[in-house]
């Protein structure tokens, strides 16, 4: 059950973080790692970069449905006990998926509080939380460790 504890952990620790941002109204923009990284607070009502921005209903029905994907294909690998870097992979993106999903369902936006200073613009303006790397990171990973045929 390590995976699910990924998962778990995941979902838990950004919970925490997005807690953590909430309380403080103030938080004002913050450079930290030598300006690598900026903190900052920001509401997403959309998916993915404000998409469907305006549509807040589709877009919990269309999270649901790919976390419901998620979890049955989740649920197929681990009875096989099979690629245990896809596993590893899925848990990642299950966790900050859930976590994600459960901000559109609780607050009506996810929690967004860091960006990322670097010498690409269109990098610079998207505003993340962890759970969105481990989205991403979950889902390079379980691409990446399928076979080619």
């Amino acid at each position: 059950m390590k995976y699910a504890a990924v998962a778990a952990a995941v979902f838990a620790g950004d919970f925490f973080l997005k807690e953590q941002v909430e309380k403080r109204k103030d938080l004002k923009e913050t450079e930290i790692l030598k300006g690598r990284i900026i903190l900052k607070k920001y509401h997403n009502r959309g998916a993915a970069l404000n998409f469907m921005e305006g549509r807040p209903g589709l877009v919990k029905k269309i999270s649901a449905v790919f976390l419901l994907l998620l979890g049955v294909l989740w649920y197929l690998l681990f009875r096989k006990k099979e690629n245990p870097a896809v596993l590893l992979g899925l848990s990642l993106a299950i966790g900050g998926g859930a976590n994600n999903f459960c901000d559109r369902l609780t607050r009506g936006y996810v929690v967004d509080y860091f960006s990322f200073r670097t010498p690409w613009n269109w990098l610079n303006q998207i505003i993340f939380n962890v759970s969105d790397l481990c989205i991403f990171t979950g889902t390079l990973i379980a691409m990446a460790a399928q076979p080619l045929h």
